[in-house]
């Protein structure tokens, strides 16, 4: 991907607010939906204004947070990037540090967390947590394993929750890489999700063996008749070095970027692809520039395909730690963080960016 373009956080800010205004117009028939969506959007708008105040004082503040909230899940599902890049199994946060560091962080602008584990649904306090940060949303990667009745109940009484279901195709494809029995599940989740209301999403993780399912409008129309509102398609990282040949090619990615925006003429649902979109922001949005990740632990991380830090939040506050040396020297050096194969660049150049470490 090429990384020369520029762009400024005004241009970051305006595009995540306008996820929320283009929300709005999807949800028009659910009056209700439409109204959470028209404040979300004023609360991000509001956010955005925060952050450029940080910018003012010389802080860099991304509009999204990626939370490892557990490493714990209940599968073992093929090419796990977190099991692989995060062997270790120690101390999580607890319930006081996660809020901590959430309440610091809407302080300063950010407002947009997307929530990621292991599965973080195992975390019987985490709806205890967000009833008390209602004007931040919280992007939900789940199996959907976990997802019964009442958990659905609670999503219905908590709009800020949106979940995001991880498929990687039909039956075959799903249970192959997730175990047997995912898909069929699944289907009967975003069937209770759809009987109460519930904007979901799903994460589509694309590789080069099933882009040609992942690509088809009877593939979208198949999920929208279950409700679905939300596509994020993934572009596969390799972190285990027999899977390259999943990669999807540079044709593959161009038509997907493609795609994208043939979709969202199309069909009243939003659409989005990663990493292959961040170009239209100059190129790789880690380390501050529109993401960063905290890990299971506290420790901020640049990408969560980027197991390196040099500051841990259970030490410190999060506007210190966005001053991280790590973040700044990626940030400022982002003419190494190049890689035309696709995937996650930080992951292509992880030699790079573990030497800043020493």
């Amino acid at each position: 991907m090429v990384h020369g373009k520029k762009t400024n956080n005004r241009s970051l800010n305006i595009s995540t607010a306008g996820i929320f205004k283009d929300a709005v117009k999807i949800t028009l028939t659910n009056p209700s939906q439409a109204l959470f969506f028209l404040r979300t959007f004023k609360y991000q708008r509001d956010a955005a204004a925060r952050r450029e105040a940080m910018k003012k004082e010389g802080l860099v503040v991304p509009p999204v947070m990626i939370f490892s909230i557990t490493k714990k899940c209940n599968l073992n599902c093929k090419g796990c990037y977190d099991k692989i890049l995060r062997p270790d199994d120690s101390e999580e946060l607890d319930s006081n540090d996660i809020r901590r560091i959430l309440s610091q962080s809407k302080e300063i602008g950010m407002s947009f967390i997307v929530v990621v584990g292991g599965e973080p649904l195992i975390r019987k306090d985490f709806l205890e947590i967000t009833k008390d940060f209602k004007d931040m949303i919280f992007l939900v990667f789940t199996n959907g394993t976990l997802l019964d009745d009442l958990m659905i109940s609670s999503f219905k009484k908590q709009k800020n929750i949106i979940p995001v279901l991880s498929l990687e195709g039909y039956r075959d494809e799903t249970d192959d890489r997730r175990g047997c029995g995912v898909f069929s599940n699944l289907q009967k989740v975003m069937g209770g999700l759809k009987r109460e209301n519930i904007f979901f999403g799903v994460s589509l993780t694309v590789t080069e063996k099933n882009f040609d399912i992942m690509k088809e409008e009877s593939y979208i129309l198949d999920l929208k008749k279950n409700g679905c509102s939300f596509y994020l398609y993934i572009e596969y990282t390799p972190v285990t070095p027999d899977t390259e040949d999943l990669i999807i090619t540079r044709s593959q990615r161009e038509e997907l970027n493609f795609l994208m925006e043939r979709y969202r003429k199309k069909f009243s649902a939003l659409f989005m692809a990663v990493p292959g979109e961040e170009d239209k922001f100059g190129g790789c949005l880690s380390a501050g520039r529109g993401f960063v990740h905290i890990n299971h632990r506290g420790d901020l991380e640049p990408c969560p395909f980027a197991p390196y830090s040099d500051i841990n939040l259970k030490k410190t506050s999060v506007r210190k730690a966005l001053e991280s040396k790590l973040l700044r020297m990626i940030r400022e050096n982002r003419e190494n963080v190049c890689d035309e194969m696709g995937g996650c660049s930080l992951w292509a150049k992880r030699e790079w960016v573990s030497s800043l470490l020493s």
